[in-house]
């Protein structure tokens, strides 16, 4: 283990190596800035705090090969956040573009937010927003990330999982979106290591069991093309690798296989010296190889939108194992790996002003989230970032590249808002399709549009892909629609409220009406009701913000009347009403007229409290409790003359248990990490899982049925409020009867 000045020292040696004429007396000065500014300070682990900063420097360096204001803000980016030092401090003793990277990728001040994804929300637009002005802002942030994923074992379990599902929702696919591929790989699987422990482990123990009959086929392939390609004459770098566990995770979890019957666990990557060496390569792969049709992708043609280059091809090997090979020149290497960070290798003394940095989809991703709440900005965030893509074609040739699943209404406003508000129809390869028609690489769309069109439908909200569709058509309903949107909106919250069990009259009144509009970020009910109305805020998110402190405002009313009466003078010469006996709560029902009686909880309900309940007494096995709107204990069944005298009043005591099973059912349409996105709403809303079953039906739809312990109603809205919020969800219900 190396002290703090042993660290410092290597980060030197490694800054001299690719960057002779580095500032190394500024870097000198900003780590005793640091430490000074840290002292006193210590890491989970127990380290002194300036370790922390070392590290992400050495990220940044070693890893990154960034500019020596680059290195500066990495050794300074916690001092604005967490010491005395200020912006202008920094500003003054470095430089104003440092400070400015400093502040870049510092949190936001603490603000009290009204959610979590409100406050991780903002904190995002912000960090963009500094991208979109230097992008190295986020080359550090992300430094800073990985470092922290790799120390995560000092964390606690509930901290690890929630840094994990940000790392992984947040931090790996801006990471593949500057082309970052190695780092974005250590994000995911770090992330995964806490996030399903046994699943990582499974795989990695599998691969590490089977790697000396894995490394023995790898060098036999490498030999076989090196051999061939040196025959050929053709100057090249050729390697194996294993794919990383999360890669394989994903593809068990998505195709449902297990670890066995996933056959490309392999890739090889051959690195010439031309693109055309490159075409040349790939001729020769597929001379020894037999390729695996459907499975050839040419990025040098096309790059994806992040700058990789590569030809990518599959073929079966000669053992009958298939695996991948990627063809590509030794600059599109190195933007490959280290995505938008190669570009400060190739400018002079690999020192840059940023100039890069203005990337036009950082813009673009800004604009989109325009009119969206913080749930709806992180999960379009993700699918903007991370989804694969479709390459088309307009009729003149032109490639448009949009995420996989894309309808011509995503393509239409692609081109322009003004196709999309104006599109009649689409046609695909010279056939008119229907405007949900998915489109497939390679196909050639022509939108047809007419002067006198309506504008968008608002299913055209569920069937376009892209943000930027969505976003635009919002803007179109905002702007067109108001009044429309307005009553919508307001029908919807009304819905909601119903549904919740909570009266209009009580939103309304003048104590919880401010709140409301606190926590929702809107100035009035207009306001509100109309982005529900066009798709910018949903009336469940609403009603969830409110309804705990809807529940605060009863309780305590009731415990403000209790103290009333409790107050209220005695009249002395009237007699003593006889004291009500005591019953004693079992598992925490008290049922009227008994006590000690065995309770059970039916099997087909499953009430929690907070439910409405009516109790049945069974023959031989105590008081059944069910939910007053479960089949089983309808009106009819309890006046039927056979059990008269068997329905008796039940009710919820103050002493109840810590959880109660219950079940939920789930409708949605199927389609891949649905599964993933349901276990990511029960982590974060803290739910316990007893079990899960899904099955899919034969259009498309997926019926899954939760077994869950819940402690209480307001627990189980939430949940159900969250699942409904998961992208292709149609229902989520309580099976009753």
């Amino acid at each position: 283990m190396l002290n703090i000045q042993e660290q410092y020292d290597y980060l030197e040696k490694t800054i001299r190596e690719y960057n002779p004429g580095a500032d190394l007396q500024q870097i000198r000065a900003a780590f005793d800035f640091a430490d000074k500014a840290h002292a006193g300070q210590k890491r989970k682990s127990g380290e002194p705090y300036i370790t922390h900063p070392l590290a992400v420097a050495q990220i940044v360096a070693e890893e990154l090969h960034l500019d020596s204001e680059s290195i500066m803000a990495a050794l300074l980016h916690d001092v604005i956040e967490d010491t005395p030092a200020t912006h202008e401090e920094v500003a003054r003793l470095f430089s104003p573009t440092v400070a400015d990277l400093v502040e870049g990728v510092s949190k936001l001040t603490r603000i009290q937010y009204a959610t979590k994804e409100d406050e991780q929300m903002e904190n995002l637009r912000k960090m963009l927003i500094a991208m979109s002005k230097d992008i190295r802002v986020i080359l550090i942030k992300i430094s800073d990330r990985l470092h922290n994923m790799r120390t995560m074992e000092y964390q606690s379990p509930a901290k690890q999982k929630q840094k994990s599902l940000e790392t992984m929702e947040i931090y790996a696919p801006i990471a593949h979106r500057l082309g970052m591929q190695r780092v974005k790989w250590e994000l995911e699987d770090l992330s995964l290591k806490y996030l399903d422990p046994i699943g990582y482990d499974e795989i990695v123990s599998r691969l590490d069991a089977k790697r000396p009959e894995y490394d023995a086929l790898m060098e036999r392939t490498q030999a076989q093309i090196h051999q061939r390609l040196q025959e050929m004459g053709i100057p090249h770098v050729v390697y194996g690798r294993m794919k990383h566990p999360y890669s394989i995770y994903r593809k068990m979890f998505n195709q449902n296989k297990s670890l066995d019957e996933i056959f490309d666990l392999f890739a090889f990557r051959v690195v010439v010296d031309t693109v055309g060496d490159c075409y040349n390569v790939l001729g020769v792969i597929h001379d020894i190889y037999k390729p695996v049709p459907g499975r050839f992708k040419d990025y040098i043609g096309t790059p994806k939108p992040n700058g990789y280059q590569s030809l990518h091809t599959t073929v079966m090997g000669s053992d009958g194992i298939p695996f991948e090979v990627q063809i590509r020149t030794k600059e599109m290497h190195e933007i490959a790996e280290y995505g938008v960070a190669a570009h400060w290798k190739y400018k002079q003394n690999g020192q840059g002003a940023g100039t890069e940095g203005k990337y036009e989809w950082v813009r673009k991703l800004l604009e989109n989230q325009d009119g969206a709440d913080a749930e709806e900005f992180i999960h379009s965030l993700k699918i903007d970032m991370f989804s694969d893509e479709v390459f088309v074609f307009t009729p003149n040739g032109d490639v448009q590249n949009l995420p996989a699943g894309a309808t011509p209404i995503d393509f239409a406003y692609a081109i322009h808002s003004a196709v999309g508000n104006r599109m009649v129809g689409a046609k695909v390869n010279g056939r008119i399709v229907t405007l949900d028609h998915v489109l497939k690489n390679g196909d050639i769309v022509e939108i047809l549009t007419s002067k006198s069109a309506k504008g968008p439908s608002r299913d055209w909200m569920k069937i376009a892909k892209s943000n930027e569709a969505r976003s635009k058509i919002r803007q179109w309903f905002k702007k067109e629609k108001k009044e429309e949107n307005i009553a919508n909106g307001r029908a919807s919250f009304e819905a909601e409220l119903k549904h919740c069990g909570i009266a209009m009259k009580d939103v309304l009144s003048p104590e919880i009406l401010p709140l409301l509009l606190k926590k929702v970020p809107y100035g009035t009910l207009d306001e509100m009701y109309a982005a529900i109305g066009y798709g910018g805020f949903s009336a469940q998110r609403a009603v969830s913000r409110i309804q705990g402190e809807l529940q605060r405002i009863a309780k305590q009313r009731q415990q403000e009347k209790a103290v009333e009466e409790a107050m209220e003078p005695r009249q002395e010469d009237q007699p003593k009403a006889p004291e009500p006996k005591r019953v004693k709560a079992e598992q925490g029902i008290i049922v009227e007229g008994l006590d000690n009686c065995l309770v059970k909880f039916s099997k087909c309900c499953t009430p929690v409290p907070g439910d409405e309940i009516v109790g049945f007494i069974t023959r031989g096995y105590g008081v059944s409790v069910h939910r007053a709107d479960c089949p089983n204990a309808s009106p009819e069944k309890r006046s039927r003359p056979d059990q008269a005298g068997r329905w008796i009043k039940v009710s919820w005591g103050s002493d109840t248990n810590d959880s109660y099973p219950t079940s939920l059912e789930v409708v949605a349409k199927d389609r891949p990490n649905l599964l993933l996105d349901i276990s990511t709403a029960l982590s974060t809303t803290n739910t316990f899982v007893l079990g899960l079953n899904s099955r899919s039906t034969e259009d498309n739809f997926a019926i899954l049925r939760l077994e869950v312990r819940i402690r209480d109603s307001a627990q189980l809205t939430s949940l159900m409020n969250r699942l409904h919020q998961i992208s292709g969800v149609l229902n989520v219900t309580r099976p009753a009867g």
